[in-house]
């Protein structure tokens, strides 16, 4: 079962992330979208989700060069374990601590408003479920990760992620050993790379680009009135 979760696990779960993610895109594009409901409650939404995304962001960038840049890129440029270790339990404390506020936020407006909760579907729950259970997750390994300040443990996982994307068969090998909360914290990671495809997380692919050279601005309410017939 170790072999499944972290040698293959990891394969099935970014082939539907990027295969689902195409296959929406394609056959459903009007689905991919945020579906917000910024007219209700607009306060604690604005507070819980600028909370969120700046901390699931950090995490995200952190995770994603902390994980994937090279053993020899990172000793060449003299950043030893133990100061990459601290940095990164500093900077996914307090980034973990505000995303864990904001969507505690968010998940407190989708519930408790039964106008908000009525326009919810069951994976906007289940999702956002999934990533609170995954800060609190993260957080907690931090405690680990404090008690094994010379980067031991760290340097296990950046072997394990670099070998899946490199096909090393011995991936699973590097996370043997390691403390359950990290394995957990791993295994419900992939579990939300598998249901990214079909929750309202796909927006996070998108980047208003288009939006730049866009030939002019869409104007769907203004308060001016125009009394005037539009043929006069």
């Amino acid at each position: 079962m170790h072999g499944f979760i972290f040698g293959i696990y990891p394969y099935i779960a970014l082939s539907v992330l990027l295969i689902g993610s195409v296959a929406r895109y394609e056959r459903d594009p009007f689905t991919w979208k945020s579906s917000s409901s910024q007219l209700l409650r607009r306060k604690q939404l604005i507070l819980g989700s600028v909370l969120f995304h700046v901390g699931v962001l950090t995490i995200f960038v952190g995770h994603l060069f902390g994980l994937l840049t090279p053993l020899p890129l990172i000793e060449a440029l003299g950043i030893s374990h133990e100061a990459k270790q601290i940095l990164a339990v500093v900077v996914g404390g307090v980034a973990g601590v505000f995303a864990l506020l904001g969507g505690i936020l968010l998940i407190h407006r989708r519930l408790a408003d039964p106008r908000i909760r009525a326009t919810s579907s069951v994976m906007d729950i289940v999702i956002l479920s999934l990533l609170l259970l995954q800060l609190c997750l993260g957080l907690l390994t931090i405690i680990i990760s404090v008690q094994n300040i010379d980067g031991g443990e760290m340097v296990k996982f950046m072997q394990w992620a670099q070998a899946i994307f490199t096909f090393d068969t011995r991936a699973a090998g590097y996370t043997a050993g390691a403390p359950i909360l990290f394995q957990m914290h791993i295994f419900l990671g992939l579990t939300i790379f598998t249901l990214f495809p079909f929750s309202r997380l796909v927006h996070m692919l998108s980047a208003p680009i288009r939006y730049l050279w866009r030939p002019g601005y869409q104007i769907v309410r203004t308060k001016k009135r125009n009394l005037k017939h539009p043929a006069e």
